[in-house]
């Protein structure tokens, strides 16, 4: 692996796990307060009302138990690609969980929302990162 390759693959780990640990983090008040800059949410109930809305075509009572296990998945995805540890696994974890939030994007806004967001580049990009052989600067390396 060269130094290039080697940094790319850490950049892209590193950029992945953080915007999973934005999301996962605003949703439960950790980032700040509703309405105070940066934070989108700030909280669950205004989160819940945004999930309600990707999600509209699921029925009501399966939102929030899907909202659940989204938070706890881009939490545990972003800690473990942060860390380095199970990367494989986390990336294709990562990948499937980008590709049902663009679906569930496309269903509910339209096809342009989750293409506009990024939301199929981030379910590549974690295809990709589950595609290296080796992963630098990890705890997967250390035990190798």
């Amino acid at each position: 692996m060269t130094k290039l390759s080697a940094f790319t693959q850490l950049y892209l780990r590193i950029s992945i796990a953080t915007g999973y640990l934005v999301f996962g983090l605003d949703r439960l008040g950790v980032l700040g307060k509703n309405g105070e800059k940066n934070v989108s949410w700030g909280d669950w109930e205004h989160f819940i009302k945004y999930a309600s809305e990707v999600m509209s075509f699921l029925p009501h009572s399966l939102i929030n138990l899907f909202a659940v296990i989204a938070t706890v998945a881009e939490i545990l995805f972003g800690t473990l690609l942060l860390l380095g540890k199970w990367t494989r696994a986390a990336a294709y974890g990562s990948a499937l969980l980008a590709l049902l939030y663009a679906i569930s994007m496309g269903i509910s806004y339209g096809i342009t929302s989750p293409l506009a967001y990024s939301v199929f580049t981030l379910s590549a990009a974690s295809l990709l990162l589950a595609q290296q052989s080796y992963y630098n600067w990890s705890l997967d390396a250390l035990n190798k």
